[in-house]
């Protein structure tokens, strides 16, 4: 975290940049009313990955907004999450064996391996909430996702909707 900066930390999955970029108002309004009350929003390194390889995608629905999103994240000041050092080699290896963990409990369809990594490298960061709009990760219980970590050896994070975290937003 930058020095001075701001103590109240978001993570972001790809979901966020992408409603950014194709200018939805709700992404706007969450960005800035978040940053206003002194959040700090990152993209998790996979998210950024999916992104990028979205953006690479000549033939993707998405690589125009990619592409915006790509371009617009330092104008949005949104980060690009940077895991400490000496988690940095192991942090991939941790979030696919914790995605799969999540697979094989059926919290996540097999397909969706990058959203488990991402939970790790949130909880890697020991930024407690990650924002996504990914149903499938806003419907795994409370409890389990917890267990799961726990078993992990991760810290906990939890999936809220960013329009239900707006709305909770004092």
């Amino acid at each position: 975290m930058r020095e001075g900066g701001p103590s109240k930390r978001l993570a972001l999955d790809a979901n966020l940049p992408l409603d950014l970029a194709a200018g939805l108002d709700f992404a706007h309004e969450f960005r800035e009313d978040f940053q206003a009350k002194g959040y700090a929003l990152f993209l998790a390194p996979t998210a950024a990955e999916e992104i990028f390889l979205i953006h690479r995608n000549l033939h993707h629905p998405q690589q125009r907004l990619a592409s915006k999103a790509l371009r617009e994240l330092t104008k949005w000041r949104i980060d690009l999450l940077v895991l400490k050092a000496h988690l940095q080699p192991v942090a991939k290896s941790i979030g696919r064996r914790f995605a799969e963990s999540l697979i094989r409990a059926g919290h996540l369809p097999p397909s969706e391996v990058n959203d488990g990594i991402i939970l790790a490298e949130t909880a890697l960061a020991e930024i407690p909430v990650l924002v996504p709009r990914d149903q499938h990760l806003l419907d795994i219980e409370e409890l389990d996702l917890l267990v799961c970590l726990q078993a992990a050896d991760l810290g906990p994070v939890m999936p809220v909707h960013p329009r239900l975290l707006w709305r909770a937003l004092p």
